[in-house]
């Protein structure tokens, strides 16, 4: 694996705090000049440390504030029936996270909506013709505390 130094980790740092900074403007913020900082960039993309760039749009605005985190149990689990949910998951655009989780749960899936009427027509439409799904249960979000989209680094 290969290591990163301190150059490398500010424009990580910078990067998370603003991606849409020119090269010229990052090059200047972590004090080099455009051209090392366009060659470390471009490493930095192709080794996978930074896989792609979005802008972090506002759920409530588009109609898609009501969040609900679900945790699925699998009436069984094997290879093919985790790679069926998963591969189904992933092509559902209401759900916007999904991780295998440890525990009661076999996988928690973050999902936004407009509204709880939706989403009880999402569990009866789109989950519930889910095959292998046991059990669920809704968490629903009252008030977000912090979302930081950024890790520590």
């Amino acid at each position: 694996m290969e290591s990163l130094d301190k150059v490398d980790l500010q424009i990580l740092r910078t990067l998370q705090e603003n991606a849409r900074l020119t090269t010229k403007e990052l090059a200047s913020r972590v004090s080099l000049s455009s051209t090392p900082v366009f060659e470390r960039l471009k490493r930095l993309e192709s080794n996978g440390y930074i896989e792609k760039y979005i802008a972090v749009l506002n759920a409530d605005k588009l109609n898609q504030g009501f969040i609900v985190f679900c945790h699925v149990k699998m009436s069984k689990l094997n290879k093919d029936i985790a790679k069926d949910f998963t591969e189904r998951v992933k092509r559902i655009p209401e759900v916007t996270e999904c991780y295998n989780v440890s525990g009661h749960y076999d996988y928690m899936l973050k999902i936004h909506a407009p509204n709880m009427k939706y989403y009880q027509e999402f569990v009866l439409n789109v989950l519930g013709t889910i095959d292998n799904l046991s059990s669920l249960e809704s968490t629903f979000v009252m008030d977000t505390i912090k979302h930081d989209f950024g890790i520590t680094i």
